[in-house]
């Protein structure tokens, strides 16, 4: 048996890792949601998730789907869903990384991502990491003009014990001007804060730094907290706070420029 064989992960039953929603959206603005599944292909089974964790935030970003749904609605806009857990790979993490395909997440063990071969994490990067990363690229290529790249994620209101008070996230790379204009634009009904609960320093920003940074793309990385997110309506909510916040902030920055 080939080791191609003997590590294949998925089956033409199980789809690309990425789904591309709205792409013929007319906005120039790119959507991302690298943590949207908790799909864990069959090959690997559970990965030894014990089941009151198989659908914890571990996983997935609990909520951040439908959010990043109801922003592709609401600004005509493409938008890159992810189809495999972050726990097979995480997206938004580069391959090698200690957190692409973790061991541990908190107090949560994940049993199947120990002691993998290099041909078991070499499968997962050439079934999973690459074929989303070349399908986001080729909808950035598919613009007319550079747009604006935009990644949705959702976090838990408690972390190894400490609550976040932070609502409202918004992250950036090495470029912060939208970050920035976007908290300049907040209206108040999310306590709003940059770089919380997370920065570039913990390793959060791999898809900025590969595809906005890389083209010199505007872009911003937006964390909500998940207990705001429980279902389409939260969604629903959330997304109209965001939506003037976002379009306000980027005719700041298209003044500026």
């Amino acid at each position: 048996m080939s080791s191609k064989t003997a590590y294949q992960i998925l089956t033409p039953a199980d789809g690309h890792p990425a789904e591309v929603l709205n792409a013929a959206g007319r906005a120039p603005i790119c959507l991302v949601c690298e943590h949207a599944s908790a799909v864990i292909p069959p090959s690997l089974g559970t990965l030894g998730l014990a089941p009151e964790h198989r659908y914890s935030h571990a996983v997935w970003d609990l909520g951040a789907e439908d959010l990043a749904r109801d922003l592709s609605r609401r600004l005509d806009a493409p938008l890159v869903l992810a189809r495999v857990s972050r726990l097979v790979h995480d997206l938004n993490r580069p391959p090698g990384a200690p957190g692409a395909a973790p061991v541990q997440s908190g107090e949560i063990p994940v049993p199947g991502n120990r002691d993998l071969s290099e041909a078991e994490r070499a499968a997962r990067i050439a079934e999973i990491y690459e074929p989303f990363h070349a399908r986001l690229s080729e909808v950035l290529d598919g613009f007319d003009a550079p747009p604006v790249l935009v990644t949705i994620h959702s976090f838990t209101p408690v972390w190894n014990g400490r609550t976040r008070r932070t609502e409202l996230g918004l992250l950036h790379d090495a470029d912060d001007r939208l970050a920035k204009a976007m908290l300049a634009e907040a209206d108040g009904s999310l306590v709003t804060e940059l770089n919380e609960p997370y920065s570039a320093q913990d390793g959060v920003t791999h898809t900025l730094a590969r595809h906005a940074t890389a083209r010199g793309l505007t872009n911003v990385m937006i964390e909500v907290r998940n207990d705001l997110l429980d279902g389409a309506a939260d969604a629903a909510r959330i997304g109209a706070v965001l939506e003037p916040i976002l379009a306000a902030a980027l005719k700041t920055e298209h003044a500026a420029s």
